[in-house]
């Protein structure tokens, strides 16, 4: 077989198949697309394109087989991302499926330590970093889920006042804010009113499609929202 010694293609298969399934057992624990046997075939198939480059003489150089055996694993792992509602998922899955190769082509090329050790820290990144992020994605979500105030300020004609008040409470109590405050005051020599209300909610989102709407009402000359209450009005 070449330079290589009848049981090393055998020895590096196995490896290569032994590597790969131990990745994909995780992912299989975890009920990923990309679980067991893909993992294994990925690496297997990885060490299989090293090892022809092994086996043939000429230029067949592992490196650049390295490269190919890259590039064709990249259009797998795409392949296992879907896109959910405007979030990717399975980013994780295509990345270890990507690292899987590595470890196939480490073992096609007869570094055994180096495959190890590259499908140990795959399987480590997987299951010792996982609750690191979880834990740093709740206390994202509980900082987001903190209330904070804002400032609503409709400025619209007298003769509209009322109509706009009420128009206001009804915006803001469809977008899930408590109203802590809603104040009148006469522009001055304009015949026009500030209604401004002060409002407690989480979803500023929502508080922009409230200005949205009222910003069609043919009385309101202009509508503006801000965070906090603290400060005047210019």
């Amino acid at each position: 077989m070449g330079t290589l010694a009848w049981w090393e293609v055998p020895a590096r298969l196995g490896l290569a198949l032994a590597l790969g399934a131990g990745i994909g057992l995780e992912r299989q624990w975890r009920s990923r697309m990309a679980g067991l046997r893909t993992n294994a075939l990925v690496s297997t198939g990885a060490a299989l394109f090293v090892l022809f480059s092994a086996l043939t003489p000429g230029d067949n150089s592992p490196t650049r087989i390295a490269s190919y055996v890259v590039s064709g694993v990249g259009f797998l792992g795409a392949g296992v991302i879907i896109r959910d509602r405007g979030n990717l998922r399975g980013i994780n899955t295509a990345a270890t499926v990507w690292g899987t190769a590595g470890v196939g082509v480490m073992a096609g090329g007869g570094h055994y330590p180096v495959a190890a050790l590259g499908a140990v820290t795959i399987v480590l990144a997987n299951v010792v970093l996982r609750p690191v992020a979880q834990r740093v994605d709740r206390r994202e979500v509980q900082r987001d889920a903190r209330p904070r105030s804002f400032r609503l300020r409709a400025v619209c004609r007298d003769a509209e006042e009322a109509h706009i008040r009420a128009l206001v409470v009804q915006s803001v109590a469809a977008g899930g804010f408590a109203l802590c405050a809603l104040d009148s005051e006469d522009i001055g020599g304009t015949g026009r009113v500030a209604v401004t209300a002060r409002l407690v909610g989480q979803d500023s989102g929502q508080l922009e499609q409230a200005v949205s709407r009222l910003s069609l009402e043919p009385g309101i000359s202009s509508v503006s929202w801000r965070v906090g209450d603290d400060e005047e009005e210019p």
